[in-house]
Formats: C-alpha cells, structure tokens, sequence
C-alpha cells in the first residue's frame, strides 16, 4: 500500500478541489486529498458502489425537476389549485440560477447546465439511459442489509423504464384504468 501512495496522491485530485470542511482535521486520513484506503478487501467497491447509487438518484431527481420545467415553459393549464402556469424562462437559464449558491448546487448541475447551453432541446441525447450494474449492486445489497432504499431503487427503476421495457406494463395499467372506470388515456 505504502509504495502505491504516490500514485494515488498524482491521480486525485487534491485538497485544493474543494474547500475545507470547518472543523475538520485533516490529518487522520487522505480523504481531503481526494482518495481514501477504506478498509479490507472489497471496501473502496463498495463505497463506489454506493456512491454510484446516489448518482443514479441525483441524476433522476434533476431529470424530473427539470422535466417539470421544460413541461411549463410559456403556459400550461392545469387541474387542481393552478389553473394556469406560466414561467417565462428556459430551463437552463433555471440551471444557471441554482448553480449561483442553490442548496442543490452540484458537480452535475454545473454539467446539466452546460448540456442546456450547449443543446436546451436535447436534441443530440438519447431517453434510454444505461446503467454499469452498480446500481443493481446497490438495491440487491440494501436488501440483503435490510436497509431502505427507496429512492436508490426507484433511480435504477427509472433507468430500466427509459429503455422502454416497460412499454407493455403501461399499456396494460391503461388498459385496467378504463376496464374498472372507463378512463382513457390520451395517445401521443
């Protein structure tokens, strides 16, 4: 491990990527330097793994927000206590907005906010969103800890769903919505 501490230190990114966390001191571990040993064999996997799994969520949580935004840009009618919305803004000139000191502030809303100047209809990107099998990793390990979680499964789920697999699931709740109430469904 000692011979390999020079690698790691040239490969991370360093204390001076973020700033310092207040009160911490720095000298009981590398983690400030951007890597970390994290324990016996098989733990920086299972960190990543786990990290891996909150991307997966983060990513699905700015989808759908900003989803909501594209839906309401200019002015939609709506049922239930809005009749009316309008937001006269883009969404990614929301994007630029949260990234100036929004508690949601992040790495991939910087990345989602450049993707929005760069293309704001998403003209060049694909709905189907693949996934590395660390968000599998992660649902199937929450289980068998018998830990919750909901928003990590739920993420993966919506991966699965954007490759269009659940097609058929959908065409078939329709299908029970107008047996049992006559519902229809409107056909994009």
């Amino acid at each position: 491990m000692e011979l390999l501490i020079p690698v790691f230190r040239t490969l991370a990114p360093g204390d001076e990527t973020a700033s310092p966390t207040p009160g911490r001191n720095n000298d009981k571990t590398t983690a400030h330097e951007g890597y970390l040993h994290c324990g016996g064999h098989g733990a920086g996997h299972f960190v990543k793994m786990v990290h891996n799994a909150i991307e997966y969520s983060v990513m699905a949580a700015y989808g759908e927000g900003f989803a909501m935004l594209d839906k309401v840009h200019g002015s939609v009618d709506m049922e239930g206590p809005i009749e009316q919305l309008q937001i006269g803004t883009d969404v990614g000139e929301v994007a630029e907005l949260w990234r100036r000191g929004s508690v949601i502030g992040s790495w991939l809303l910087d990345l989602a906010a450049e993707s929005l100047q760069k293309d704001p209809n998403m003209e060049k990107f694909s709905p189907e969103v693949a996934d590395s099998g660390e968000g599998r990793w992660a649902v199937r390990t929450a289980v068998d800890l018998g830990v919750p979680a909901h928003v990590f499964a739920a993420a993966l789920f919506n991966r699965f769903s954007s490759r269009e697999d659940t097609v058929y699931a959908n065409k078939l709740q329709s299908a029970l919505r107008y047996a049992f109430g006559g519902h229809t469904e409107k056909r994009e």
